[in-house]
């Protein structure tokens, strides 16, 4: 898909995000692909909590986001209505989290809804605390910096797409609002399978990361340029490296330095340059690792 092609239907109405709001960015582009024949599950999220849109909609308990969907998927099936959409979407907390039971049990049984995770990388909505999907070294209100705990977050983040690709899903992929095409191609793919399809996508919060809000696209960028965020796709068993982390990682092109996508992030700003250099060589190997998972499932 090229830019241009992008419709200009837009089934958001206004809503109170913050500047900046990748979350927000993030329900636009997908409701213009998936279209006014969808259905919308939320939860009481960033997202949930301030963007009205124009279709149906319910917003839900954090726990239930998928089993939600599944109801109305199966509602509109006994009802002879196969043309709709089906789509949940809840933060990394209330997926990774506080929702993976009910999204686990419906990847398990194939119900048919697609599933899009916006990873803000915390908790945002109720005080930027820390989730498992918190990258290590990361400052949050929950993860106390000083000098017993001097880098932030210890634990690594939580990797969702390989936890959806365990579950043998018909579609499953990573994407970012900084590189649309990319991510709309992924909406797409998912729009047209039945089953559980599953969407990563990365959005940058400029509330919690602490950056001004004019920048959201250039972090959203930088993540995917120095190897912090992969962009990949799982297709009918098949995985692949997409867009930008493709050619990275095809091309052996350097990496963005760490510190230029850390370095304008409040919520980094403790680390000191050995810690940065330790999350530049987690990226790397991540990197790495995704480019020969795409030579073992091509």
């Amino acid at each position: 898909m090229k830019i241009d092609e992008v419709t200009e239907t837009d089934y958001m109405d206004s809503g109170a995000a913050c500047p900046g709001c990748a979350g927000e960015l993030a329900l636009r582009l997908v409701l213009k692909e998936l279209g006014e024949k969808t259905v919308l599950t939320t939860t009481p999220s960033c997202v949930g909590a301030t963007c009205s849109v124009n279709i149906s909609r319910i917003n839900t308990a954090f726990p239930a986001t998928a089993a939600t969907s599944v109801g109305m998927s199966a509602g509109l099936k006994a009802l002879g209505k196969t043309d709709v959409t089906v789509m949940a979407i809840a933060g990394d907390g209330g997926t990774a989290d506080i929702g993976l039971q009910g999204l686990s049990g419906a990847a398990e049984r194939g119900d048919d809804i697609l599933y899009v995770c916006y990873d803000n990388e915390a908790y945002m909505n109720t005080g930027i605390q820390r989730s498992s999907a918190t990258p290590p070294g990361t400052w949050t209100t929950t993860t106390p910096v000083g000098k017993e705990r001097p880098k932030g977050k210890e634990r690594p983040r939580k990797d969702m797409l390989k936890v959806m690709m365990a579950h043998d899903l018909p579609y499953a992929a990573t994407a970012s609002v900084s590189y649309p095409t990319d991510f709309l191609d992924k909406v797409k793919e998912a729009k047209d399978r039945t089953g559980t399809r599953y969407i990563h996508v990365y959005a940058p919060c400029p509330t919690g990361w602490k950056f001004p809000p004019e920048r959201s696209i250039e972090i959203g960028k930088k993540a995917v340029t120095s190897g912090a965020c992969i962009l990949a796709e799982w297709d009918e068993g098949k995985f692949s490296l997409t867009g930008q982390s493709k050619r990275l990682a095809e091309d052996g092109k350097e990496l963005t330095p760490m510190k230029e996508y850390l370095g304008p992030q409040g919520r980094f700003k403790h680390l000191d340059d050995e810690a940065i250099k330790e999350i530049a060589q987690t990226a790397r190997e991540n990197l790495e690792e995704y480019r020969k998972l795409a030579q073992a499932y091509s």
